[in-house]
């Protein structure tokens, strides 16, 4: 079955669940927009038919993901292309008064690897970002995704071998935490050792750990959940003592991660979610703290495997047993914290 759009609205629509804790506020700190993206458009219209699906999504923080990119400028500068572009949508967000989440942050790409040789090149971009982006430029992410056979993924990894270990990009992070820059970074489990190595060499620049470093189920991957957990435990445990690493509790219904809910004719429910993923998201609580944590839907990539609505009832399940303070963290003030989205 293609689960494309629109064909994908149809197949989402077979599972309908009571909204848990309905009234809850909730930031969604990590989405996508795109034209065309993946096959299809996931613009302000979509996002607020999932935003506006039962939940109390009051913000948004949009992420990077290479779209709306202007290449008749010169290399360096072509994604600042899509921060105009969605500062532009975000500006629209803002526009009504209906209640819908608002794109309160943007996390934009650069090549922080200019920092080497053509550091000026990199302040040059930065600061473009800075104005593109009409005050909501809150950080970067320069992923570090890499494996040797990038054809056997769904969403093909664009990062060198050991990123994080070239010191012309660490030389970038380190101009980010000058300027109060946060990074956001995403790689595969296997990398995880590498990114600890990175975060503890330097303290001074605030780190955002997407997707549980994204633990592979796919290709070569396949067949290996429970060995790559019980290296992933180790690993998430160790990145947690830097205290300058917050995590993203998502993420981990990608195609990539390799529970196949995509390929099925009835996708999960909330109960299927939390009973196949809620180890990965507690054991990740118990080593950062709730106040070092925040839920993220990573839309609409996860939305191959299961609809808004579940997410996030999947998500209050998880962590029902937890205090009001815990859960205001993870569901809103961590995210507020990190990105800075007081009003």
């Amino acid at each position: 079955m293609n689960k494309l759009y629109p064909q994908g609205n149809r197949w989402l629509a077979q599972v309908q669940e009571e909204i848990i804790d309905p009234d809850r506020p909730i930031i969604d700190p990590h989405h996508h927009l795109w034209k065309n993206g993946l096959g299809f458009d996931y613009l302000l219209d979509e996002l607020w038919q999932d935003t506006e699906s039962g939940h109390n999504i009051e913000k948004t923080v949009f992420i990077e993901c290479h779209a709306f990119y202007d290449h008749e400028k010169p290399r360096h500068l072509c994604s600042t292309g899509e921060t105009k572009a969605i500062a532009g949508i975000a500006k629209e967000s803002h526009l009504n008064n209906t209640g819908n989440a608002k794109i309160a942050g943007l996390i934009s790409h650069v090549d922080l690897r200019l920092a080497g040789n053509a550091v000026e090149l990199l302040r040059e971009a930065i600061t473009l970002h800075q104005t593109e982006s009409d005050g909501l430029l809150r950080g970067f992410r320069h992923s570090g995704a890499f494996d040797k056979n990038p054809d056997q993924f769904f969403i093909t990894p664009r990062a060198p071998s050991h990123l994080y270990g070239k010191k012309s990009f660490r030389k970038g992070l380190r101009i980010l935490a000058d300027l109060s820059l946060s990074y956001d970074t995403w790689h595969y489990h296997f990398q995880n050792k590498e990114f600890f190595d990175l975060a503890r060499a330097i303290p001074e620049c605030t780190m955002i750990l997407d997707h549980f470093g994204t633990p592979l189920g796919v290709g070569n991957y396949a067949g290996c959940r429970d060995e790559i957990f019980h290296q992933w435990q180790q690993d998430i445990k160790d990145i947690s003592r830097c205290e300058n690493v917050y995590a993203k509790l998502g993420g981990l219904a990608m195609p990539d991660n390799g529970f196949g809910w995509h390929h099925r004719d009835l996708p999960p429910d909330s109960d299927e979610f939390v009973e196949e993923q809620q180890r990965y998201y507690l054991h990740t609580i118990e080593c950062f703290g709730p106040e070092r944590c925040m839920f993220e839907s990573n839309f609409p990539v996860d939305r191959f495997s299961l609809s808004y609505h579940v997410v996030w009832n999947g998500f209050k399940k998880m962590v029902a047993d937890f205090s009001e303070a815990d859960k205001h963290a993870m569901f809103y003030g961590t995210a507020e914290k990190v990105y800075r989205l007081t009003d």
